[in-house]
């Protein structure tokens, strides 16, 4: 970047430097004024109390009435007109008898008050002005990296690129290898910040590659399975499920099994492709979540009676605004991976409280065979399963696609794990700001 232009950057920034500094100073010298009054008229307060003390008037405070007058000017149309209608107020008070207790003329004192908050202010805008360097360069410290940031992208922004360069670049994206140390190398200074970037997108370009990759073959993988058995048990059925019975009855329900494991693997696989390409509707409305953990409640009663389920939640409704319908479906895979890895006859507790005045939470609470922290740390990511967990079956994407649902709703999840404990996952909202105005 040419010297022109950098003085240009710096002059812009010194600009924005001389303005904060201003206001600060400013804000100051507006403190100390509105201070001054305040302190005045504390002490015209003081020295009119004080004249009410010290009269040995044995008249109650509260049995007093007080006044303040002016005699005024005919009409004030000079500086000194104005100061002997001022001269003239005076604080009277007086008992219920009508008997005068204080007649004082209060314009010395006030004049006093007056003349020392004035020179106060003064000295105290006096050193106000002083202050102006001082935080000059205090600003300047403050905003040091930020003065860097501005040059540096005042100097992209007017780089200018010779043929030759352009050619460079070209040529060695061209000859990159699809490699993962594969990195772009310039060697020019001018290239530097362009060179940073195209690494940094190849980087991210790379790990999104990964992660498509392992979802694809983490896919077929669970996918393999059902096809495999369907597979064998169709076969069986071609050999001997004409004459045995047995083997016709077997082969069907696990058919139906696999089948249905499969149809639940899919539809799981598709609502997170919809979710990723932006295809899922969400629709918040107000959703009272005491009233719908009650429902979740209910139905776990109806349908696991296994497990003992306890709820609890406060008194009064607790709103957010959400999709009720994904709220529930995220509530409901907490719900149902409590019920997989918790002995029966054992307890899951389902609640709904405040975690802080802006935010609320719906808990559920295990005490099932809990989690390492290394599997805490990997429990949302897609198809993950910890050892512990294969044997209990399962397709690892119910906490993947809660953890989606949650996300798009800006809330997060606290997870407190041990292991043959029990696990305890709470989802965080934000709280409704005003409930009792309906959404539009």
């Amino acid at each position: 970047m040419s010297s022109n232009q950098n003085n240009s950057v710096k002059k812009r920034v010194s600009s924005i430097r001389n303005r904060l500094a201003g206001q600060r100073v400013r804000t100051k010298i507006r403190m100390h004024f509105f201070s001054g009054i305040f302190l005045t008229i504390i002490m015209i307060a003081v020295w009119l109390a004080a004249r009410e003390y010290m009269t040995a008037v044995p008249v109650p405070f509260a049995a007093r009435s007080r006044s303040i007058t002016v005699t005024p000017s005919t009409s004030i149309n000079s500086v000194h007109q104005l100061y002997r209608t001022l001269s003239t107020l005076r604080y009277t008070v007086t008992s219920k008898a009508g008997v005068v207790i204080v007649d004082e003329n209060i314009f010395a004192p006030a004049v006093v008050a007056v003349g020392f908050s004035t020179g106060l202010f003064a000295l105290r805008m006096f050193a106000d002005l002083l202050s102006y360097s001082g935080e000059r360069r205090r600003i300047k410290k403050i905003l040091a990296p930020l003065d860097e940031l501005a040059v540096q992208a005042e100097a992209l922004s007017n780089i200018e690129l010779s043929g030759e360069k352009y050619h460079l670049i070209e040529e060695k994206i061209t000859s990159l290898e699809p490699t993962e140390e594969a990195r772009l190398s310039f060697g020019d200074a001018d290239l530097m910040g362009i060179e940073r970037a195209m690494n940094s997108l190849l980087a991210r370009i790379r790990e999104s590659n990964r992660q498509q990759a392992r979802f694809v073959n983490d896919a077929s993988h669970e996918l393999r399975t059902p096809i495999a058995v369907i597979e064998g048990y169709a076969n069986m059925l071609a050999r001997w499920g004409r004459e045995d019975e047995k083997v016709l009855d077997e082969s069907i329900t696990a058919i139906r099994n696999e089948s249905a494991h499969m149809k639940h693997l899919v539809e799981q696989l598709l609502f997170l492709a919809r979710g990723d390409a932006g295809r899922t509707n969400i629709n918040p409305e107000k959703v009272d979540l005491c009233e719908m953990m009650q429902t979740v409640y209910e139905e776990s009663l109806m349908i696991d009676e296994g497990h003992i389920y306890k709820y609890s939640s406060p008194v009064d409704p607790v709103y957010v605004m959400a999709d009720e319908g994904l709220i529930k479906q995220a509530v409901r895979i907490l719900v149902d991976n409590s019920a997989k890895y918790t002995r029966e006859k054992d307890e899951i507790l389902l609640s709904v409280g405040y975690e802080s005045d802006s935010e609320v939470y719906i808990q559920v609470q295990d005490t099932g065979i809990g989690m390492k922290e290394s599997d805490v740390e990997h429990m949302f990511e897609r198809f993950y399963r910890s050892d512990e967990a294969r044997s209990f079956g399962g397709t690892g994407l119910g906490l993947s696609i809660a953890k989606w649902i949650v996300d798009r709703h800006n809330g997060h999840f606290e997870i407190t794990s041990r292991e043959d404990l029990g696990t305890r996952i709470k989802i965080v909202l934000k709280k409704m700001e005003n409930p009792a105005q309906n959404p539009a």
